[in-house]
């Protein structure tokens, strides 16, 4: 099933296929997204609604996916089992401005970014406050740095860590047992992290999550 993520029309249209044709969910993986560079590009661009790019595709695709997909997921939980939300973020975050969320003045990519990153991460704890780790959880993590993926080879030129290692990482949180009930944490590979401070913040979260509700509640089926 496909769709255009920088058109949240496209990513709710997603969201009912694949409740309509999937019957049940046990875990959603969030990977898509744009760097901070190339391939993309370095300038500032909006999305199908108008909205900055990064934050856009990044974020806001993220966020409706996985709000309309809540209810499936949460009916898919089992006994033993919670549903699982995991979001691949990064350790590259910058803190949201939420007097100018679209970074319409000194934009770069490498901010817009990281803004879009770490809210995927507040998102995430967002979640883990919303519903019981035994239905659904609710994990983010940076899968390793520098894989030799095309943005990375694009922007950067060179590659650290495989593409194994964000493979295991991501996959750990999907599926392994031994993370059964772990909710709201952010992970740097296997292990448990910090992210940036504006995560932990109650006010911060809940002001993201106003703001992601007036630009993409039109969206949301729930």
């Amino acid at each position: 099933m496909t769709a255009d993520l920088s058109e949240l029309a496209q990513v709710a249209r997603l969201a009912g296929t694949i409740a309509e044709e999937a019957g049940r969910l046990d875990v959603l993986v969030n990977n898509a997204g744009i760097g901070s560079g190339e391939p993309d590009g370095r300038e500032r661009r909006t999305s199908r609604d108008g909205h900055e790019l990064r934050f856009a595709v990044n974020y806001l695709a993220t966020f409706v996916l996985t709000e309309n997909l809540i209810p499936l997921l949460r009916a898919s939980a089992t006994a033993d089992h919670a549903a699982r939300v995991v979001h691949v973020a990064s350790l590259g975050q910058h803190p949201l401005d939420f007097d100018d969320l679209m970074i319409e003045r000194g934009y770069s990519g490498t901010r817009a970014y990281g803004q879009s990153k770490l809210a995927q991460i507040m998102h995430c704890l967002d979640l883990a406050g919303r519903f019981a780790p035994a239905e659904l959880t609710a994990t983010s993590l940076h899968p390793g740095t520098y894989m030799p993926t095309k943005i990375v080879l694009s922007e950067i030129g060179f590659s650290s860590d495989t593409l194994d290692t964000g493979v295991a990482a991501t996959r750990r949180l999907a599926v392994d047992p031994e993370v059964e009930g772990v909710t709201g944490q952010f992970f740097d590979r296997d292990r448990p992290a910090r992210a940036n401070e504006q995560a932990y913040d109650e006010a911060a979260r809940a002001t993201l999550r106003a703001r992601s509700l007036a630009l993409a509640g039109a969206h949301l089926t729930g």
